[in-house]
């Protein structure tokens, strides 16, 4: 299997994280399972050779696998988070931890992916595809940015993820306020989000599992011990720290 991320147009790395492509170099001998890991951001996703099937991943707060054929060529955009709410006028939390029917969320972009993209098309086409329709969609949305919002992911962001939210995130919310728009622009709690952003801070840093035992990176992520830890990780990546970093 191949496994490939490409950057959108300098314009739209505000918006987007990344294009990408999974697909077999050739068929596989038994159909396999892929596993995404909770991150944060929400996804738009078809196989190059069935675009009329396209679909949307919400944020999800556990890892998620689907049951993939033996051959298959899956191409996709990573949001940003906030982004896919806002360009599409969709609140998050609606299709949080499950993916739906793209026509069911935002069937302009379904009708546009059903009606352009084919199998034979080159990475440079498919990108090109993206970037000229998401930027002509983006310049004609019109944002509604809430500082308050921002600075609240900035402040879990800079302390990755490890914070008290009651006590860290006065940025002028209430509690109600800040659950409703964490809610809306991001699919869940900033609660929640801040235990994505830490672990996917843990992941960045590839420790050993040697260097997690020794140096007790857990007590520095803000796990209160080793099982709460582990137990928080496997919900996120499907799979105990040992097996992900390597004995």
């Amino acid at each position: 299997m191949l496994y490939r991320e490409f950057l959108p147009s300098a314009e739209l790395q505000p918006f987007v994280y990344c294009y990408w492509r999974l697909r077999t170099a050739q068929r596989l001998v038994e159909p396999f399972y892929y596993r995404v890991v909770a991150d944060g951001c929400m996804d738009v996703f078809f196989e190059l050779g069935s675009p009329h099937e396209n679909f949307v991943m919400g944020f999800c707060k556990k890892y998620t696998e689907f049951p993939l054929a033996n051959n298959f060529d899956y191409v996709g955009i990573r949001f940003l988070p906030t982004i896919f709410p806002q360009i599409f006028n969709v609140r998050a939390a609606d299709i949080s931890d499950r993916f739906e029917a793209l026509d069911a969320v935002t069937p302009e972009l379904a009708h546009f992916i059903a009606k352009n993209f084919h199998g034979e098309l080159t990475e440079a086409e498919i990108c090109g595809f993206f970037d000229a329709y998401l930027t002509r969609h983006i310049a004609r949305t019109d944002f509604n940015f809430d500082n308050r919002l921002y600075e609240a992911m900035a402040i879990i962001l800079r302390k990755q993820g490890v914070l008290n939210v009651e006590t860290d995130l006065k940025t002028g919310f209430s509690p109600r306020q800040l659950r409703r728009v964490f809610e809306f622009y991001i699919g869940d709690t900033a609660k929640t989000f801040s235990k994505v952003v830490r672990f996917q801070n843990i992941l960045r840093a590839k420790p050993s599992v040697q260097n997690l035992r020794q140096n007790k990176l857990f007590f520095d992520a803000g796990y209160y011990d080793q099982a709460h830890f582990i137990k928080e990780f496997k919900n996120f990546y499907g799979v105990t720290p040992s097996k992900a970093f390597g004995r």
